[in-house]
Protein backbone atom coordinates (compact mmCIF):
# COMPACT_ATOMS: atom_id res chain seq x y z
CA UNK A 1 0.00 0.00 0.00
CA UNK A 2 1.34 3.70 -0.85
CA UNK A 3 3.11 5.48 1.90
CA UNK A 4 0.32 7.82 3.41
CA UNK A 5 0.70 11.46 2.86
CA UNK A 6 0.94 12.14 6.64
CA UNK A 7 3.76 9.58 7.02
CA UNK A 8 5.64 10.82 3.57
CA UNK A 9 5.66 14.41 4.68
CA UNK A 10 5.26 14.81 8.51
CA UNK A 11 7.75 12.71 10.42
CA UNK A 12 11.19 12.62 12.50
CA UNK A 13 13.37 13.13 9.77
CA UNK A 14 11.29 15.86 7.69
CA UNK A 15 10.56 17.79 11.09
CA UNK A 16 14.51 17.40 12.57
CA UNK A 17 15.48 19.00 9.25
CA UNK A 18 12.93 22.02 9.90
CA UNK A 19 14.40 22.37 13.12
CA UNK A 20 17.81 22.52 12.21
CA UNK A 21 16.93 25.30 9.48
CA UNK A 22 14.84 27.53 11.91
CA UNK A 23 18.16 27.02 14.34
CA UNK A 24 20.46 27.86 11.54
CA UNK A 25 18.65 31.34 11.29
CA UNK A 26 17.85 31.48 14.63
CA UNK A 27 20.15 30.51 16.65
CA UNK A 28 18.00 30.81 20.11
CA UNK A 29 15.33 27.85 18.37
CA UNK A 30 14.74 24.97 20.78
CA UNK A 31 15.22 22.19 18.03
CA UNK A 32 14.80 19.21 20.09
CA UNK A 33 12.67 20.34 22.28
CA UNK A 34 10.32 21.68 19.21
CA UNK A 35 10.59 17.78 17.46
CA UNK A 36 9.78 16.60 21.11
CA UNK A 37 6.63 18.40 21.81
CA UNK A 38 5.27 18.20 18.06
CA UNK A 39 5.76 14.27 18.20
CA UNK A 40 3.90 13.97 21.38
CA UNK A 41 2.83 10.68 22.33
CA UNK A 42 -0.76 10.91 20.14
CA UNK A 43 1.33 12.06 16.67
CA UNK A 44 0.88 8.70 15.25
CA UNK A 45 -2.98 8.72 15.84
CA UNK A 46 -2.87 12.23 14.11
CA UNK A 47 -4.40 13.36 10.55
CA UNK A 48 -2.82 15.09 8.26
CA UNK A 49 -4.47 18.64 9.35
CA UNK A 50 -3.59 17.80 12.65
CA UNK A 51 -0.43 17.28 11.66
CA UNK A 52 0.21 20.51 10.22
CA UNK A 53 -2.06 22.27 13.31
CA UNK A 54 0.54 20.64 15.54
CA UNK A 55 3.55 21.87 13.90
CA UNK A 56 1.83 25.41 13.26
CA UNK A 57 1.15 25.67 16.74
CA UNK A 58 4.63 24.89 17.51
CA UNK A 59 6.14 27.42 15.67
CA UNK A 60 4.41 29.88 17.77
CA UNK A 61 5.55 28.15 21.05
CA UNK A 62 9.26 28.47 20.05
CA UNK A 63 9.69 31.35 17.34
CA UNK A 64 9.93 35.12 18.96
CA UNK A 65 6.31 35.94 19.88
CA UNK A 66 5.90 39.07 18.12
CA UNK A 67 4.25 37.71 14.95
CA UNK A 68 6.79 40.56 12.94
CA UNK A 69 9.98 39.04 13.92
CA UNK A 70 8.72 35.02 13.41
CA UNK A 71 7.20 35.98 9.84
CA UNK A 72 11.06 37.46 9.71
CA UNK A 73 12.53 33.98 10.75
CA UNK A 74 9.98 32.10 8.62
CA UNK A 75 11.05 34.31 5.78
CA UNK A 76 14.69 33.76 6.14
CA UNK A 77 13.98 29.62 6.47
CA UNK A 78 11.97 30.07 2.70
CA UNK A 79 14.93 31.84 1.33
CA UNK A 80 17.31 28.81 2.32
CA UNK A 81 15.31 26.48 0.29
CA UNK A 82 16.71 26.03 -3.64
CA UNK A 83 15.34 29.11 -6.07
CA UNK A 84 11.88 26.65 -7.88
CA UNK A 85 11.67 24.73 -4.81
CA UNK A 86 7.96 24.03 -4.22
CA UNK A 87 6.77 20.83 -1.90
CA UNK A 88 3.40 20.63 0.36
CA UNK A 89 5.96 19.63 3.14
CA UNK A 90 5.90 23.40 3.87
CA UNK A 91 2.46 24.36 4.26
CA UNK A 92 2.82 24.80 7.98
CA UNK A 93 4.27 27.79 7.01
CA UNK A 94 1.04 29.43 5.63
CA UNK A 95 -0.44 27.60 8.41
CA UNK A 96 1.14 29.40 11.11
CA UNK A 97 -0.05 32.72 9.24
CA UNK A 98 -3.64 31.13 9.66
CA UNK A 99 -3.09 30.98 13.24
CA UNK A 100 -0.88 33.63 14.62
CA UNK A 101 -2.08 36.72 11.61
CA UNK A 102 -5.63 36.79 11.34
CA UNK A 103 -5.54 39.99 13.21
CA UNK A 104 -6.33 43.54 11.21
CA UNK A 105 -2.68 45.06 12.45
CA UNK A 106 -1.23 42.09 11.13
CA UNK A 107 -3.30 42.17 7.31
CA UNK A 108 -1.27 43.73 5.08
CA UNK A 109 2.14 41.50 6.50
CA UNK A 110 -0.02 38.22 7.01
CA UNK A 111 -1.25 38.90 3.13
CA UNK A 112 2.03 39.26 1.52
CA UNK A 113 3.52 36.15 3.59
CA UNK A 114 0.95 33.98 2.27
CA UNK A 115 1.81 35.26 -1.25
CA UNK A 116 5.45 34.57 -0.68
CA UNK A 117 4.65 31.11 1.18
CA UNK A 118 2.71 29.59 -1.51
CA UNK A 119 5.06 29.78 -4.61
CA UNK A 120 7.10 27.26 -1.96
CA UNK A 121 4.23 25.23 -0.98
CA UNK A 122 0.96 26.25 -1.03
CA UNK A 123 -1.64 28.70 0.61
CA UNK A 124 -4.73 27.53 -0.44
CA UNK A 125 -5.96 26.19 2.80
CA UNK A 126 -4.92 29.07 4.85
CA UNK A 127 -6.32 32.09 3.10
CA UNK A 128 -9.33 30.59 3.37
CA UNK A 129 -10.58 32.21 6.64
CA UNK A 130 -9.20 35.57 5.50
CA UNK A 131 -11.91 35.30 2.87
CA UNK A 132 -14.65 34.72 5.60
CA UNK A 133 -13.41 37.47 7.75
CA UNK A 134 -13.48 39.48 5.00
CA UNK A 135 -14.54 38.78 1.80
CA UNK A 136 -14.90 41.88 -0.44
CA UNK A 137 -11.45 42.93 1.03
CA UNK A 138 -9.91 39.36 0.16
CA UNK A 139 -11.18 38.78 -3.34
CA UNK A 140 -10.08 42.33 -4.09
CA UNK A 141 -6.85 40.98 -3.49
CA UNK A 142 -7.53 37.53 -5.44
CA UNK A 143 -7.96 39.65 -8.69
CA UNK A 144 -4.56 41.00 -8.06
CA UNK A 145 -3.00 37.72 -7.70
CA UNK A 146 -4.60 36.49 -10.61
CA UNK A 147 -2.58 38.86 -12.54
CA UNK A 148 0.71 37.63 -11.08
CA UNK A 149 3.73 36.35 -12.84
CA UNK A 150 3.95 33.42 -10.91
CA UNK A 151 1.91 30.42 -11.62
CA UNK A 152 1.90 29.24 -7.79
CA UNK A 153 0.11 32.78 -6.96
CA UNK A 154 -1.95 32.98 -10.01
CA UNK A 155 -3.14 29.00 -8.94
CA UNK A 156 -3.91 30.71 -5.65
CA UNK A 157 -6.00 33.00 -6.76
CA UNK A 158 -8.53 30.00 -7.54
CA UNK A 159 -7.81 27.21 -5.31
CA UNK A 160 -8.23 29.80 -2.44
CA UNK A 161 -11.50 30.46 -3.35
CA UNK A 162 -12.69 27.13 -4.38
CA UNK A 163 -15.90 26.81 -2.97
CA UNK A 164 -15.43 23.16 -1.39
CA UNK A 165 -11.85 22.79 -1.43
CA UNK A 166 -11.00 18.76 -0.02
CA UNK A 167 -9.65 19.37 2.81
CA UNK A 168 -9.95 22.90 3.77
CA UNK A 169 -12.71 25.00 4.65
CA UNK A 170 -15.70 25.14 2.99
CA UNK A 171 -16.57 28.67 1.49
CA UNK A 172 -20.49 28.60 2.26
CA UNK A 173 -21.47 31.82 0.81
CA UNK A 174 -19.84 31.13 -2.36
CA UNK A 175 -21.93 27.51 -2.39
CA UNK A 176 -24.92 29.88 -2.31
CA UNK A 177 -23.72 32.61 -4.86
CA UNK A 178 -20.49 32.20 -6.70
CA UNK A 179 -20.54 34.97 -8.51
CA UNK A 180 -17.28 36.89 -6.66
CA UNK A 181 -15.71 33.75 -7.85
CA UNK A 182 -16.36 33.60 -11.67
CA UNK A 183 -14.58 36.97 -12.28
CA UNK A 184 -11.09 35.44 -11.05
CA UNK A 185 -12.04 32.82 -13.90
CA UNK A 186 -12.37 34.84 -16.06
CA UNK A 187 -9.14 36.23 -15.56
CA UNK A 188 -7.60 32.67 -15.48
CA UNK A 189 -10.00 30.73 -17.69
CA UNK A 190 -6.85 30.91 -20.99
CA UNK A 191 -3.65 30.88 -18.39
CA UNK A 192 -0.84 29.58 -20.07
CA UNK A 193 -0.23 27.37 -17.22
CA UNK A 194 -1.71 23.88 -16.98
CA UNK A 195 -0.89 24.63 -12.96
CA UNK A 196 -3.46 27.33 -13.29
CA UNK A 197 -5.80 25.69 -15.43
CA UNK A 198 -6.35 22.97 -13.42
CA UNK A 199 -7.44 24.80 -10.54
CA UNK A 200 -9.96 26.73 -12.64
CA UNK A 201 -11.52 23.41 -14.06
CA UNK A 202 -11.30 22.30 -10.26
CA UNK A 203 -13.36 25.41 -9.21
CA UNK A 204 -15.72 25.03 -12.18
CA UNK A 205 -16.52 21.26 -11.62
CA UNK A 206 -17.12 22.92 -7.36
CA UNK A 207 -19.42 25.43 -8.72
CA UNK A 208 -21.15 22.68 -11.25
CA UNK A 209 -22.21 20.64 -8.02
CA UNK A 210 -24.21 23.64 -6.41
CA UNK A 211 -24.84 26.16 -10.01
CA UNK A 212 -25.25 22.97 -12.80
CA UNK A 213 -27.38 25.63 -14.91
CA UNK A 214 -24.51 28.34 -14.19
CA UNK A 215 -21.77 26.39 -15.30
CA UNK A 216 -23.25 24.83 -18.17
CA UNK A 217 -23.98 28.52 -19.48
CA UNK A 218 -20.52 29.61 -18.82
CA UNK A 219 -19.75 26.42 -20.72
CA UNK A 220 -21.48 27.80 -24.00
CA UNK A 221 -20.11 31.01 -23.81
CA UNK A 222 -16.18 29.69 -23.41
CA UNK A 223 -15.87 26.78 -25.42
CA UNK A 224 -14.74 26.78 -28.96
CA UNK A 225 -12.77 30.23 -28.30
CA UNK A 226 -9.47 28.81 -27.44
CA UNK A 227 -7.07 25.63 -26.90
CA UNK A 228 -6.53 26.38 -23.37
CA UNK A 229 -10.06 27.59 -22.41
CA UNK A 230 -11.88 24.07 -23.90
CA UNK A 231 -9.82 21.90 -21.57
CA UNK A 232 -10.69 23.67 -18.60
CA UNK A 233 -14.36 23.77 -19.93
CA UNK A 234 -14.37 20.54 -20.59
CA UNK A 235 -12.50 19.41 -17.16
CA UNK A 236 -14.56 21.69 -15.40
CA UNK A 237 -17.83 19.91 -16.49
CA UNK A 238 -16.41 16.36 -15.52
CA UNK A 239 -19.66 16.16 -12.54
CA UNK A 240 -22.15 17.30 -15.17
CA UNK A 241 -20.85 14.96 -17.59
CA UNK A 242 -20.74 11.89 -15.62
CA UNK A 243 -24.66 13.03 -14.40
CA UNK A 244 -25.80 12.69 -18.08
CA UNK A 245 -26.72 16.44 -18.21
CA UNK A 246 -28.13 17.20 -21.41
CA UNK A 247 -27.05 20.80 -21.62
CA UNK A 248 -23.53 19.96 -21.11
CA UNK A 249 -23.60 16.88 -23.38
CA UNK A 250 -24.78 18.96 -26.10
CA UNK A 251 -21.96 21.91 -25.71
CA UNK A 252 -19.41 19.04 -26.32
CA UNK A 253 -21.11 17.40 -29.43
CA UNK A 254 -22.26 14.23 -27.27
CA UNK A 255 -26.26 15.08 -27.72
CA UNK A 256 -27.05 12.55 -30.23
CA UNK A 257 -28.27 8.71 -29.00
CA UNK A 258 -30.54 7.37 -31.44
CA UNK A 259 -28.26 6.82 -34.39
CA UNK A 260 -25.97 5.04 -31.70
CA UNK A 261 -26.45 0.97 -32.00
CA UNK A 262 -25.09 -0.75 -28.80
CA UNK A 263 -24.66 -4.84 -29.35
CA UNK A 264 -22.43 -7.75 -27.76
CA UNK A 265 -22.66 -6.04 -24.21
CA UNK A 266 -21.49 -9.01 -22.47
CA UNK A 267 -18.79 -10.29 -19.42
CA UNK A 268 -16.30 -12.83 -19.35
CA UNK A 269 -17.47 -14.64 -16.93
CA UNK A 270 -20.22 -14.62 -14.19
CA UNK A 271 -18.38 -13.84 -11.34
CA UNK A 272 -14.73 -12.76 -10.29
CA UNK A 273 -13.36 -12.50 -6.96
CA UNK A 274 -11.61 -9.88 -4.75
CA UNK A 275 -8.31 -8.84 -6.00
CA UNK A 276 -9.23 -9.81 -10.04
CA UNK A 277 -10.16 -8.17 -13.31
CA UNK A 278 -13.18 -8.24 -14.76
CA UNK A 279 -13.32 -8.35 -18.62
CA UNK A 280 -16.39 -7.20 -20.40
CA UNK A 281 -17.42 -6.23 -24.38
CA UNK A 282 -19.53 -5.03 -26.31
CA UNK A 283 -19.51 -2.89 -30.08
CA UNK A 284 -21.22 0.24 -31.32
CA UNK A 285 -22.38 0.99 -34.47
CA UNK A 286 -23.55 4.34 -36.19
CA UNK A 287 -26.58 4.74 -38.38
CA UNK A 288 -25.09 8.06 -39.22
CA UNK A 289 -21.83 10.33 -38.30
CA UNK A 290 -22.08 11.10 -34.87
CA UNK A 291 -19.76 11.80 -31.82
CA UNK A 292 -19.71 9.14 -29.25
CA UNK A 293 -18.73 9.25 -25.18
CA UNK A 294 -18.45 6.10 -23.78
CA UNK A 295 -18.62 5.02 -19.97
CA UNK A 296 -19.31 2.36 -17.73
CA UNK A 297 -20.95 2.28 -14.27
CA UNK A 298 -20.18 -0.61 -11.35
CA UNK A 299 -22.80 -0.42 -8.88
CA UNK A 300 -20.46 -1.57 -5.68
CA UNK A 301 -21.53 -3.06 -2.90
CA UNK A 302 -21.33 -1.34 0.30
CA UNK A 303 -20.41 -3.14 3.96
CA UNK A 304 -23.78 -2.51 4.64
CA UNK A 305 -25.90 -4.27 2.21
CA UNK A 306 -26.11 -0.14 0.36
CA UNK A 307 -25.29 0.28 -3.31
CA UNK A 308 -23.02 3.25 -4.52
CA UNK A 309 -22.35 3.79 -8.42
CA UNK A 310 -19.20 5.05 -9.44
CA UNK A 311 -19.00 6.11 -13.19
CA UNK A 312 -15.82 5.09 -15.06
CA UNK A 313 -14.94 6.74 -18.47
CA UNK A 314 -13.69 4.39 -21.57
CA UNK A 315 -13.63 6.87 -24.38
CA UNK A 316 -14.58 9.28 -27.09
CA UNK A 317 -14.90 8.76 -30.44
CA UNK A 318 -16.62 9.93 -33.61
CA UNK A 319 -18.12 7.19 -36.30
CA UNK A 320 -18.91 7.65 -39.83
CA UNK A 321 -22.26 6.55 -41.01
CA UNK A 322 -22.71 2.55 -40.72
CA UNK A 323 -19.00 2.36 -38.95
CA UNK A 324 -18.88 -0.24 -36.07
CA UNK A 325 -16.18 -0.46 -33.36
CA UNK A 326 -15.69 -3.41 -30.82
CA UNK A 327 -14.60 -2.81 -27.84
CA UNK A 328 -12.92 -5.33 -24.65
CA UNK A 329 -12.07 -3.46 -21.47
CA UNK A 330 -10.90 -4.44 -18.15
CA UNK A 331 -11.69 -3.46 -14.46
CA UNK A 332 -9.69 -4.27 -11.72
CA UNK A 333 -11.52 -5.04 -7.85
CA UNK A 334 -8.19 -4.95 -6.01
CA UNK A 335 -8.68 -3.47 -2.79
CA UNK A 336 -7.13 0.61 -3.00
CA UNK A 337 -6.73 2.79 -0.08
CA UNK A 338 -9.52 4.72 -0.93
CA UNK A 339 -12.02 1.42 -1.82
CA UNK A 340 -12.86 -1.57 -0.46
CA UNK A 341 -14.45 -4.12 -2.16
CA UNK A 342 -17.08 -6.38 -0.06
CA UNK A 343 -18.87 -9.49 -1.90
CA UNK A 344 -21.99 -9.98 -3.48
CA UNK A 345 -24.13 -9.27 -6.45
CA UNK A 346 -22.89 -6.16 -8.55
CA UNK A 347 -23.98 -4.76 -11.65
CA UNK A 348 -22.58 -3.13 -14.32
CA UNK A 349 -24.20 -0.02 -16.67
CA UNK A 350 -22.78 0.58 -20.01
CA UNK A 351 -23.43 4.53 -20.83
CA UNK A 352 -23.60 6.04 -24.09
CA UNK A 353 -23.77 9.65 -24.37
CA UNK A 354 -25.51 9.91 -21.18
CA UNK A 355 -27.78 7.28 -21.61
CA UNK A 356 -28.08 3.91 -20.14
CA UNK A 357 -27.80 1.34 -22.71
CA UNK A 358 -27.73 -1.87 -20.88
CA UNK A 359 -26.69 -3.09 -16.83
CA UNK A 360 -25.70 -6.74 -16.28
CA UNK A 361 -25.18 -8.44 -13.07
CA UNK A 362 -22.61 -10.30 -11.62
CA UNK A 363 -21.06 -11.87 -8.53
CA UNK A 364 -18.02 -10.42 -6.58
CA UNK A 365 -16.57 -13.22 -4.39
CA UNK A 366 -14.39 -13.38 -1.85
CA UNK A 367 -10.77 -12.80 -1.96
CA UNK A 368 -9.13 -16.64 -3.28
Amino acid sequence: MPELIKDKYYNYNSLSELAFRLKDVYPSFQADKFVSDVMDDDWDALELKARVRRISINLGVYLPSEYEQAIGVIDNVVASYPDGYNDYSLVYFPDFVEVYGQDERHWDLSISALERYTICSTSEFAVRPFIINNEERMMRQMALWAKHDNEHVRRLASEGCRPQLPWGQALTSFKNDPSPVIGILEQLKADPSLYVRKSVANNLNDISKTHPDLVVKIARDWYGKNEYTDWIVKHGCRTLLKKGNKDVLSVFGFADTDCIIVDGFELGAQSVSIGENMTFYFRIKAKSAVRVRLEYCIHYIKANGRRNRKIFQISETSLEENQEKKYKKTHSFADLSTRRHNPGIHSITLIVNGAEAGTLDFDLLPAK
